[in-house]
């Protein structure tokens, strides 16, 4: 079993390489699947995510090879619909091929996803959005089973919820549908831009408003292009939340500060100064000895502040000046990793959605363990912050979404190392 053991107290110090969206990379690999050619992701990372989805595009007939962080995807001949259960458990946003199948075959089959136990997601938002689309759906013993026997066509669709998946998947379906689908209240996040990005560049007709409104004229073929994913600003978010709580000073490199800013206000009423440079790709924090209280946090669909990004700062608040809260409208069950945190000696009381969190002096490292891939990486930034030793377990949930994180975090004065 690996292990990372950290020995905290000592100020984050440097500079620290963003990289690309795990939340971006792995729809842009589902996507590749509707190109009758070849496509190459640029700047895109080395995650147990992104292995996974590679994976699903081996077994369904495409030929992908990794050099360096650019990731190339021939789908020329697919040779299966189905993707079997073994990888759909592997994580949740492997139902993000569901369209892309339909549109390239016809027909999919896949179980339910896996990934991160969050409560319910239920994927009743993807199923009812692609019925319009002119999908059959029969669900039956945890298998989906679609068809389009006569093809898609083009729809008007309103979301009841902006859920990312769901306008990822009414995406790939609709770009090669005929006619024209109007999605409406459609996600907004960075990640959607990415995609449309992407599939217009490789031959589809999309755009969209500021309102969330999304115009898809469906097109006959696509065809390949190459591509570079956005830098990942949850990855930005974590390594902002570590700074802060070691009382640091960091510089975040290639980044994308538009993306990352609606965790700045929060941040900046806990003392952190924040600069960002003329370009946009770089970020500045120096945060204060010790934090203010952050206040109220509030997790919202873009560009309200993203619920990914709620734990990293929730675990630099368990060493502030003062009460914060935190509230979670996105999932139900966010908030199993505050156990662990205890363990280390932080003041948390959980009532359903809201979190409200005490300061303490300081927290004392302690052996923890990774629950969810967003609450490993509070453990992360806590146990920088923490006197004496932490060991974490668990690490698959970190591998899912952070690239070398210990020797980020190395390169920038922490005393961490994997074992």
């Amino acid at each position: 079993m690996q292990t990372i053991t950290v020995k905290g107290g000592r100020a984050l110090s440097g500079e620290v390489i963003i990289h690309g969206a795990k939340n971006s990379a792995l729809p842009l690999l589902a996507a590749a699947f509707l190109v009758p050619g070849t496509s190459e992701i640029h700047n895109c990372p080395r995650l147990s995510d992104v292995q996974a989805s590679m994976a699903i595009l081996r077994h369904l007939g495409c030929r992908v090879v990794r050099q360096e962080d650019v990731v190339t995807v021939d789908a020329s001949a697919p040779a299966a619909c189905t993707i079997p259960d073994t990888l759909m458990r592997e994580m949740r946003s492997s139902i993000v091929f569901l369209g892309a199948i339909i549109a390239r075959c016809g027909e999919a089959t896949m179980s339910y996803p896996g990934g991160c136990e969050l409560g319910p997601r239920p994927i009743d938002l993807h199923l009812t959005a692609l019925r319009r689309l002119g999908v059959t759906v029969e669900e039956c013993h945890g298998q989906i089973c679609c068809r389009a026997e006569n093809g898609l066509h083009g729809a008007d669709i309103t979301l009841a919820f902006p859920s990312v998946g769901a306008t990822e998947n009414v995406l790939l379906a609709a770009c090669t549908a005929r006619g024209t689908t109007i999605l409406r209240h459609a996600a907004r996040e960075p990640e959607i831009q990415d995609l449309c990005d992407y599939l217009n560049a490789c031959g589809a007709h999309i755009c969209g408003d500021a309102d969330g409104v999304l115009v898809i004229e469906g097109v006959e073929c696509l065809h390949g292009c190459a591509h570079a994913v956005i830098p990942d600003r949850i990855e930005a978010a974590t390594y902002l939340a570590a700074a802060a709580a070691t009382g640091g000073h960091l510089v975040l490199r290639r980044g994308c500060a538009l993306h990352t800013s609606p965790v700045f206000p929060a941040l900046e009423e806990s003392g952190c100064v924040i600069r960002t440079c003329e370009d946009g790709r770089t970020t500045e924090i120096r945060a204060p000895e010790r934090l203010h209280r952050l206040g109220t946090v509030r997790t919202m669909p873009y560009p309200g502040f993203p619920t990914d990004a709620a734990a990293p700062l929730l675990a630099a608040a368990c060493v502030a000046d003062g009460t914060s809260v935190f509230v979670e409208s996105i999932f139900e069950n966010r908030y199993k990793y505050v156990d662990e945190l205890a363990r280390m000696g932080a003041h948390i009381r959980v009532d359903g959605r809201v979190a409200v969190v005490e300061g303490v002096s300081r927290l004392q490292g302690a052996s923890v363990a990774c629950t969810d891939l967003r609450g490993g990486a509070a453990l992360i930034v806590a146990a920088l912050a923490a006197h004496g030793k932490t060991t974490v377990t668990e690490l698959k949930h970190l591998d899912r979404g952070y690239e070398e994180i210990t020797a980020c975090l190395q390169a920038v004065g922490a005393d961490i190392q994997r074992e």
